[in-house]
């Protein structure tokens, strides 16, 4: 059965030809930022629709909590407003989640699955994490650089972190609370209590899970436990922390693109 679906309030970025891909970037984060580096070699060989979610990009802000189901419809109507009535979803950090749900709600439509430093669910030590970058974010007019320092730390591998200098460190940090999405707070709340496990054996898509090895954030721990529970799946290893688009980008592109291709082969 096909779910009506919503129209979507989601501004969108569309690039490229051939076979669709719908992006679900990550909380906090937005098309441009998670998916920049990898978008134009993306969009060489798939039709692209990356939706912004509420309070990212051009999206205006939510004036209500963020609900999952809906979320996913949203994203689910972005792509099929652009033309693709099917495609693949590649869902990196929060966008795992959200993509698995878009797949169970609408499994006529979602032809492949790449999740990338994902989870099912916020185990004790992501809700954790997630607790203290809120309580960041409440404070980030008394001193927007303790966001940033905590995002540079959880969301950066330590090899990578050694290697920098006290004066490219600074600019990270200056950058990074610079450029917070006025949704961030609302993306978080959402991650608190988003459950996704019992949705995991009813994916039929052909899925590759990428696990990011040295992820301080959304650990490998939560990457296995979404490829064990997805029949079939695949898991592929990028040694990275949780921003393979800064660290690994190419080889994150080089992941995606070959199992894409295989799918459409």
């Amino acid at each position: 059965m096909t779910r009506t679906l919503p129209a979507s309030p989601l501004s969108r970025i569309v690039r490229g030809t051939g076979p669709g891909l719908l992006l679900a970037h990550g909380g906090g984060g937005g098309v441009e930022p998670n998916f920049g580096p990898i978008l134009e070699g993306l969009a060489q060989r798939y039709t692209v629709v990356g939706p912004d979610y509420p309070g990212t990009g051009r999206t205006p802000r939510a004036t209500e909590p963020l609900d999952l189901d809906t979320l996913a419809d949203q994203l689910v109507a972005t792509a099929v407003e652009e033309g693709l009535e099917t495609f693949a979803i590649a869902g990196y950090s929060m966008g795992v989640p959200l993509a698995i749900r878009a797949t169970t709600r609408h499994p006529e439509r979602v032809k492949a699955l790449v999740l990338t430093a994902g989870f099912a669910h916020p185990n004790p030590r992501l809700r954790l994490a997630a607790r203290a970058w809120l309580g960041h974010l409440r404070a980030l007019e008394l001193d927007p650089n303790r966001l940033a320092e905590f995002l540079i730390l959880t969301g950066f591998s330590a090899p990578m972190l050694d290697r920098l200098d006290q004066a490219t460190v600074d600019t990270l940090v200056k950058d990074s609370a610079a450029n917070t999405p006025p949704g961030t707070e609302d993306h978080v709340q959402l991650v608190t209590h988003i459950d996704v496990r019992a949705d995991l054996a009813a994916v039929r898509a052909p899925t590759l899970v990428i696990s990011t090895t040295l992820d301080q954030l959304a650990t490998p721990h939560l990457h296995r436990e979404v490829a064990d529970g997805i029949a079939g799946a695949r898991l592929a290893e990028i040694e990275c922390g949780h921003l393979p688009f800064v660290e690994r980008p190419q080889e994150w592109l080089d992941a995606m693109r070959t199992f894409l291709d295989e799918v459409h082969r």
